[in-house]
């Protein structure tokens, strides 16, 4: 599930497609697009998952067993214990599975692979997101369907927020109303507001600044922009007025921004709609969501999702594209949603579930203006080498200096 992408509760449903770099392809040229063979008849598709658990992987289930009844096919659903680790040993296979969840950041990767059929044309009319639909194209084809997504917003400790005296017209709107606030809320072990310790954060800030790592058509590094440098800047400054600090330099040291929120060092946060999972570890656990607050350039947030990949290999492409039909409508969406909080992919999806989540709302609304990720291949290595690096912010460093690194790095990477 991409709404989990660098969380620590989602480590065992995505950490393997994150580390999936360079799964072969086969032979298949990459940018595949042309149907194989489709088998006549009842046939049995396989789909592989990266469940966050039984509700998620008992929901897919049911969705592909009603399409099964319905079409006269069967249906095989696997939860993948490493999803990244199984999709690399299927690809290299004669027979990986027919669907599987792709996340964004993996679709250049594994079409330049020849590992994903390109079907996105045939389902372009379900009125997705055009941030969606830009999240999973790659080389100028649409390849699949998104699922579901997340963007970021801020989560606030009500009560932390009222003891500090604040009320709701204090909600900072901009960079500097979220420095006032997120002074007043630091006292003692709890700081304003704790992020993760990667781009999947900060680079909220960067985007605010009206910059990103790539350009809008994804052939040019931007990651030594001016704007780039003004996002993480204002992170810097933060964190040297003490209002702000990654989660892992907490004390004691948390693994995401839900985990600092439930053992009380955050009065805020940044994450996605996953937010809610927070509450199994800590059930008493309140918080208010509300959209980010812009910055120079405007508003700006981040989105994470992942489609429904289909094998380039799949010898049941046709059935393939009719189950992934049946699952992004507006219903069988909702019912994701009611079962394990996912938001619906389509505008008439996002709708339906801003009605009747209310206290969602912001998270809808970022569908608006979030930027998705980088879905270049080769990009792994040296994202990771930049997060290494910014990691350690909180410890000091020169963030222009990492920038200038990667946007070096970067520029090899695309011309490869």
């Amino acid at each position: 599930m991409s709404r989990k992408t660098t969380t620590a509760a989602a480590a065992a449903c995505l950490t393997g497609v994150l580390a999936l770099s360079a799964c072969g392809g086969g032979g298949f040229s990459g940018g595949n697009n042309a149907p194989q063979a489709t088998a006549k008849g009842p046939v049995k598709l396989t789909v592989m998952i990266g469940s966050s658990g039984d509700a998620e992987t008992n929901a897919v289930k049911a969705a592909t067993e009603a399409w099964a009844k319905k079409t006269g096919n069967t249906v095989e659903v696997i939860a993948a214990s490493d999803l990244g680790q199984q999709l690399g040993q299927a690809f290299a296979s004669t027979t990986p599975p027919d669907v599987f969840y792709t996340d964004a950041s993996k679709v250049g990767t594994f079409a330049k692979a020849g590992n994903l059929y390109a079907y996105g044309d045939q389902v372009k009319d379900a009125g997705f997101l055009p941030a969606l639909v830009k999240a999973f194209t790659y080389d100028n084809k649409f390849y699949c369907a998104p699922k579901d997504y997340s963007t970021l917003a801020l989560e606030i400790n009500p009560d932390l927020w009222t003891k500090a005296g604040l009320t709701d017209a204090d909600i900072p709107k901009d960079w500097a109303g979220l420095e006032a606030v997120a002074k007043k809320l630091t006292s003692g072990k709890v700081t304003g507001l704790v992020i993760g310790n990667d781009i999947n954060r900060s680079g909220a800030f960067i985007k605010q600044a009206g910059g990103w790592i790539v350009s809008e058509d994804g052939k040019t590094m931007t990651a030594d922009s001016a704007p780039a440098k003004a996002g993480l800047a204002e992170v810097q400054k933060m964190m040297k007025d003490g209002v702000l600090k990654f989660s892992s330099d907490t004390s004691p040291a948390t693994g995401w921004g839900g985990e600092a929120l439930g053992k009380g060092v955050a009065a805020m946060t940044i994450e996605g709609n996953w937010i809610s999972g927070a509450k199994k570890d800590f059930p008493d656990l309140k918080y208010k969501v509300v959209e980010l607050p812009a910055g120079p350039a405007g508003k700006g947030t981040l989105l994470f999702s992942n489609c429904w990949g289909i094998a380039a290999k799949s010898q049941n492409q046709a059935q393939s594209v009719d189950l992934v039909k049946s699952l992004i409508t507006t219903e069988q969406q909702m019912k994701f949603a009611d079962a394990f909080g996912v938001m619906p992919s389509t505008e008439e999806g996002a709708k339906a579930f801003a009605a009747k989540f209310p206290d969602q709302q912001a998270f809808v609304a970022g569908g608006e203006y979030a930027q998705g990720p980088v879905n270049l291949p080769g990009f792994d290595e040296v994202m990771t080498k930049f997060n290494s690096q910014l990691a350690t912010l909180g410890k000091g460093g020169d963030p222009n200096a990492w920038l200038a690194e990667l946007q070096k790095n970067g520029t090899s990477a695309i011309s490869d």
